[in-house]
């Protein structure tokens, strides 16, 4: 019972706390999912990330899919999806005709300036952990690289970034599949088989 409480729980602070849509709600996905509940590591976090941006649907849903799947299986994925969406579902059918009366007015304009910094600093923050990742993984020559051709296929080219993010994951699997494949069947593999067989 404990799991489900937790999934409730953490996944409804999310949908709570996380305003500004998807990509505001990541960090706070990664803070109850990593470093709070410890559902997943930081790298398998980073993959769930890369892998949500690549199929269709709100990311931060998608999230809670598979971590909730992760701790509980099917049950798990619902609990999580519904303690994120519920919250904002009814908040927002409560509130629908106070936000749609005063959209206009200054101090709700206020109040959405004001959380924007916030929102961008977490964001900033994230973004900056995952280029630390991408420099001990990668090296810095690559990372910048890839970062590069990234910011001109989606700023300048205006590819969509899953398409991107799917394209560099499939390389990805490629090259790795073949550097497997070479150092298993490099000479001084067989030349070791060899002597121990002999």
């Amino acid at each position: 019972m404990k799991p489900y409480v937790e999934l409730a729980v953490g996944f409804a602070r999310t949908g709570v706390t996380g305003y500004g849509g998807g990509p505001s709600t990541i960090p706070l996905i990664e803070f109850e999912a990593v470093q709070k509940y410890k559902w997943v590591t930081e790298e398998e976090f980073g993959e769930i990330l890369a892998l949500a941006n690549t199929l269709p649907g709100p990311i931060a849903t998608k999230m809670a899919a598979y971590v909730g799947y992760k701790v509980k299986g099917g049950l798990g994925a619902a609990v999580a999806i519904l303690a994120h969406v519920l919250p904002s579902i009814i908040a927002m059918l409560a509130l629908l005709g106070v936000l749609y009366r005063f959209r206009n007015s200054p101090i709700v304009s206020g109040m959405v300036q004001g959380v924007t910094p916030v929102v961008g600093y977490m964001l900033a923050e994230m973004a900056y952990r995952f280029y630390q990742k991408g420099h001990k993984g990668l090296g810095l020559s690559k990372m910048l690289l890839l970062s590069v051709v990234s910011l001109i296929v989606v700023q300048f080219i205006g590819l969509h970034p899953g398409i991107v993010i799917a394209a560099f994951l499939v390389s990805a699997f490629f090259i790795a599949a073949r550097k497997e494949k070479f150092s298993k069947g490099s000479p001084g593999k067989v030349i070791q088989m060899k002597e121990k067989s002999s």
